[in-house]
């Protein structure tokens, strides 16, 4: 906010600032200690594993990156040189557009009668070991010139952090490798880290959010598909080896996707897919992939499951508490709190059977009730009515009308985009064939082959001036 407020002030001197950092090559070093927060995820709090590290970076540091990070996009984007394959950090991509990707790919297995596969990576720390060396010389080799790849070798060298708890703090250690988490840059740099992950499943689709990794194929059988998917796996261990990498073997864990008659017709419905270390994948029959349960059908049942049994404790407690909350407040807190765990991903599951949508239905008329105290005689069209909300039926419709709409304006991730017609054929002429619509049933749709692009020209990052200088 202080910079905001004096940005007329020091905006020449701030660029002056940057602009000599681009020209030298040079970051000080004040400006690449951390104050690393450590935040909880899951699991056991007393375990140190269970905490992600957050830096917390000077500000003047936040501005430069942003410099570096807007014409480093801008340049992987007019090269065309990441892999359509990543949708994590990347504009027009989400969660959302990953899960579409991959569950059509397992649904339009399932229309043609075959199994799908699918190995779920889990890399251990994968942005706090990222080698500093082979990050520069993936930089290298996308087009990165020789001036800024030592500003590059200045931003990722003598690095320091300290841990920061409540009202204490660690002594600084020298930080040898990784990409802060919290910076700007970070995530991009990790992006360009792992984009030829894919290269090595070549008779594999792989498909990644930011380290979320999955490789998945479809066979008629299942001798052929574990055969595709050790081949595949084998090559991902050699590539984590070569980039020094860590794989939690653990947590890495396959899935057989399959209609409920085909998969009953197997003795055993589990994959084998071997490890270096002469072990086996764990074969998993449900798991939580990017906020969003998975089955074996793609029933969706187990997800709709947890997400009722997850939000009906939460409607209880503000049950508990309603004498202190106001009307007004309490649809806020139904809107704001409550809805979007519904409304997540809800594309994804839209043709789940009717039995499991029903669910949700129900909850969702429960939040109506909670917010209007009615009793539970109440008709739920009422209800609506009078809080002028849609049905959750109407509200899954408008996200896939939205989502139809963003890739007529071409705001969705290519792999998406090509599912969908670019145009609505007219309907006094005769049919024009086969479209490959995004829908998941009786479809059969041809999928295109990832680009990667292997020549680029040499790039460099240019000086800033106070007039092209990002805002303050």
């Amino acid at each position: 906010m202080l910079l905001k407020i004096s940005a007329p002030a020091i905006a020449k001197p701030v660029a002056t600032l940057i602009n000599e950092s681009l020209a030298t090559g040079y970051i000080p070093i004040l400006w690449k200690t951390a104050r690393v927060v450590p935040i909880h995820k899951s699991g056991d709090n007393t375990l140190v594993s269970n905490y992600r590290p957050i830096s917390l970076l000077p500000v003047m540091s936040k501005i430069l990156e942003k410099c570096v990070y807007i014409q480093l996009r801008d340049y992987y984007q007019y090269q065309n040189y990441l892999t359509p394959d990543q949708s994590g950090f990347r504009p027009n991509h989400s969660t959302t557009t990953a899960l579409l990707k991959v569950c059509n790919d397992i649904q339009a297995g399932m229309e043609q009668g075959n199994l799908t596969g699918a190995i779920f990576l889990d890399f251990a720390k994968a942005f706090d070991t990222v080698d500093h060396g082979i990050l520069l010389q993936k930089l290298k080799n996308s087009g990165i010139g020789d001036s800024t790849l030592t500003w590059f070798q200045s931003y990722v060298s003598d690095r320091s952090q300290f841990v920061s708890i409540s009202d204490s703090t660690s002594l600084p250690l020298p930080v040898t490798c990784g990409v802060p988490q919290g910076s700007i840059l970070g995530p991009l740099l990790f992006t360009i880290f792992i984009n030829d992950l894919p290269n090595v499943c070549k008779a594999s689709t792989v498909h990644m959010y930011a380290d979320d990794t999955v490789i998945y194929t479809s066979k008629p059988n299942l001798p052929q598909l574990e055969a595709v998917l050790q081949e595949a796996f084998t090559g991902v261990e050699k590539w984590i080896a070569n980039n020094k990498l860590f794989l939690n073997t653990d947590k890495t864990v396959t899935m057989l996707f399959g209609t409920a008659p085909k998969l009953h017709k197997l003795q055993t419905p589990h994959l084998c897919v071997g490890t270096k270390s002469n072990g086996t994948l764990t074969t998993v029959t449900s798991l939580k992939y990017l906020g969003m349960w998975l089955d074996p059908n793609l029933s969706f049942g187990p997800h709709i499951e947890k997400l009722s049994s997850k939000l009906y404790p939460k409607l209880g407690a503000l049950y508990r508490n309603k004498s202190c909350l106001s009307p007004a407040v309490r649809k806020q807190i139904v809107q704001q709190m409550l809805m979007p765990a519904i409304e997540y991903g809800d594309v994804v599951y839209t043709a789940a059977p009717q039995t499991h949508l029903q669910k949700l239905t129900t909850l969702y008329n429960s939040f109506c009730r909670f917010v209007l105290q009615c009793n539970y005689m109440t008709h739920h069209c009422d209800m609506l009515k009078e809080l002028n909300w849609p049905s959750l039926d109407s509200r899954r419709t408008l996200h896939l009308s939205n989502l139809v709409f963003k890739s007529f304006s071409g705001k969705l991730p290519p792999y998406l985009n090509m599912l969908l017609p670019r145009q609505f054929p007219h309907p006094i002429t005769s049919d024009p064939g086969p479209a490959p619509y995004l829908q998941y049933r009786n479809t059969k749709r041809k999928w295109l082959d990832p680009h990667f692009p292997t020549e680029h020209r040499k790039y460099g990052i240019t000086s800033q001036t106070p007039s092209n200088l990002p805002p303050v």
